[in-house]
């Protein structure tokens, strides 16, 4: 938690809370320039080297760095200053990046500095994206959790739909290692944002100093805390089982829809950008019903409605041949994706004591996360071998045997929400109580 805090019964509601205002428009800027880099990056690796296997190599450095990140960025976030945290994050990408076109006018394209950069960004993205999320419920009330990761998870799904445009034109017209820059630019507007921020003082809970002790393991306080408090929780050890296994699904299927719509139909690269565009629309809607809908529905009904909409995405998008179809039923996956990612951050947040939302948040990454790559690869051979349409109905199929296992799991009924406990007090044994919803 931040030096400079407020009393956690004195935050206004979230039409009123400035500091969430700031704290919002500040990543919506960033969010934008890290799309920027998310297509300038492989642009510049082509442009220096003209190999598609070093773009994968730094595309490996990074997700291999992100995940070996993961095991400690929580132990990390929930030792120390979270606001300040976020703010060093911000101010070393800054730096990071804009010393790109530096290099580029000095020594000429290096690319053992877009190494360097990539690994170096894994590790400050994921130590601030792990505060970010702990960040959240000290901004704002339990019963605005929800109607907050929605817009943020809103402006994050325009980000990614703009990023990408401005990205081409900024390539075009300065070059990639510009438009680096430009993000650099963003991180700097992120950490003056967080600088006009002051986060609550929620109760600390029981178990404060758990993990502490003097004879406590370095790995232990790292990782298997968080670990063990979501094995034993009754809700988060069902969904971190069904989030791994949908995992495996979901990290190819992008591969997968690229690859229909480009390899098997024989459809141009403005059509796939029409595609990819129409599904990032579901993904706004998603985020901008998620508060409703969960209050309505409860957690349990979202959840599952998300594997299904997941399943019926993967399954017709790999089928179907009609690019309208793709479309539709590709935002319709994105639907599900972001729905099913805003319910289970909310859930985390409410009932994790706030000593623990760090490494919980980071365990519960890591672990779901890990599959992900090794299902990419599995689904990305099985449909060179077999084609897209075989594999999409063995995906979908996956999928509805997820969603089947959990109707046999107290997530089924669960309306986990607000009203379960005092914030930060939530124990790893106690279920929450219906309540109001929050979000992802």
């Amino acid at each position: 938690m931040s030096a400079e805090s407020t009393p956690y019964d004195l935050v206004p509601p979230l039409r009123r809370n400035k500091d969430f205002t700031v704290f919002w428009l500040g990543q919506a800027l960033s969010v934008l320039g890290g799309s920027v880099s998310m297509l300038a990056l492989p642009l510049l690796v082509l442009h220096a080297t003209g190999s598609i296997v070093q773009m994968g190599l730094v595309t490996v450095v990074s997700g291999a760095t992100a995940i070996g990140t993961g095991v400690f960025a929580g132990y990390v976030v929930d030792r120390v200053d979270r606001r300040r945290l976020m703010i060093v994050c911000d101010l070393a990408r800054a730096v990071l990046l804009g010393a790109v076109p530096l290099v580029w006018w000095i020594a000429g394209p290096q690319i053992w500095l877009l190494y360097v950069l990539t690994a170096s960004a894994a590790v400050l993205k994921t130590l601030f994206d792990v505060a970010y999320v702990t960040a959240i419920p000290n901004l704002v009330r339990t019963q605005d959790l929800t109607a907050a990761n929605g817009r943020l998870m809103g402006t994050f799904a325009l980000g990614s739909l703009l990023g990408p445009v401005v990205a081409g034109f900024l390539t075009a017209g300065v070059g990639a290692d510009w438009a680096l820059a430009l993000d650099g630019a963003t991180f700097l507007v992120s950490a003056a944002s967080l600088g006009w921020v002051k986060f609550t003082a929620r109760p600390a809970g029981e178990g404060a100093d758990e993990g502490a002790g003097a004879g406590a393991g370095v790995l232990r306080e790292m990782f298997v805390v968080g670990f063990r408090f979501l094995w034993s929780h009754p809700l988060l050890r069902p969904l971190t089982i069904q989030l791994t296994l949908l995992t495996f699904v979901t990290m190819g299927a992008t591969d997968l829809l690229i690859y229909r719509v480009q390899h098997d139909l024989g459809r141009d690269a403005a059509t796939l950008g029409y595609v990819i565009a129409v599904s990032g629309a579901g993904s706004v809607a998603a985020a901008l019903c998620a508060g409703r809908l969960r209050r309505l529905l409860g957690f349990g009904t979202c959840w599952l409605a998300s594997i299904a909409m997941i399943a019926v995405g993967v399954t017709v998008t790999g089928v179907s041949r009609s690019v309208p179809v793709i479309a539709v039923l590709a935002a319709v996956f994105m639907f599900g994706i972001t729905l099913g990612g805003i319910c289970t951050m909310t859930l985390r947040q409410e009932v994790t004591p706030d000593h623990l939302l760090g490494r919980v948040t980071s365990a519960f990454w890591t672990v779901h996360n890990a599959s992900g790559p090794v299902g990419a690869a599995v689904l990305t051979l099985l449909a060179a071998r077999h084609g897209v349409p075989a594999v999409s109905l063995a995906g979908g199929a996956l999928c509805l045997l997820i969603l089947g296992g959990g109707l046999l799991t107290p997530l089924r009924g669960s309306r986990a929400g607000a009203a379960a406990a005092a914030p930060g007090s939530a124990a790893p044994d106690q279920e929450p109580a219906a309540g109001p919803s929050a979000r992802a």
